[in-house]
């Protein structure tokens, strides 16, 4: 796994949602990175864990690979907006409103940061170009990252399913302020004497 090393992935943000039977449909259908044959899904209770399996057969089954976790929540999905239905009709109409067809739909939300969403470090990289593939099929939420690749930092942002510009920008942060100012300058104490 010499490709291992040059690949990494620093900060991760995500709010992805999909549906559950869009996500296995995803999986099912996806060409996977080198290095990773497949994806085990496993869920307990509202928790999915998406995890890779390895392509080289020299890695220990007790050693983790990279995982996507996931909470599982249940939404109400309705066939019309039922804000654009309150619009529609008029308060004079003597009809008695229908009832909104709807149904309960499974969701899988990867929210949260790098740690929260991608956890292990063996095949973090593959996994995580497997995150962005979710994130193209994911019709609700945003990822943006910031990997490293063959010694180069890349940003990555996905809105609502596409792929948008990014930029890395280096900003001082607040620990940078003032260093070595506003301290003790032990050297020029009066009350220090050699």
């Amino acid at each position: 796994m010499s490709t291992e090393e040059s690949r990494h992935v620093y900060r991760l943000h995500s709010t992805l949602e999909l549906p559950l039977e869009d996500l296995h449909d995803h999986i099912d259908d996806a060409t996977f990175p080198e290095g990773v044959t497949d994806v085990e899904i496993t869920r307990r209770n509202n928790t999915l864990i998406l995890k890779a399996v390895a392509e080289d057969q020299s890695v220990s089954k007790y050693t983790p690979t990279a995982q996507l976790k996931a909470s599982v929540t249940e939404n109400r999905v309705y066939e019309e907006d039922p804000d654009e239905r309150r619009q529609k009709s008029f308060s004079w109409d003597e009809e008695e409103e229908e009832e909104i067809e709807s149904e309960l739909v499974e969701f899988a939300a990867f929210k949260g940061d790098r740690e929260t969403v991608l956890q292990n470090s063996l095949l973090q990289y593959q996994m995580f170009l497997v995150l962005c593939g979710i994130a193209e099929a994911a019709e609700k939420g945003t990822l943006t990252a910031i990997s490293e690749r063959d010694g180069d930092l890349e940003a990555t942002r996905i809105v609502d399913g596409e792929p948008r510009p990014a930029d890395i920008e280096v900003v001082e942060g607040p620990r940078d302020h003032g260093s070595g100012q506003g301290g003790v300058n032990w050297r020029d104490n009066k009350f220090i004497t050699d």
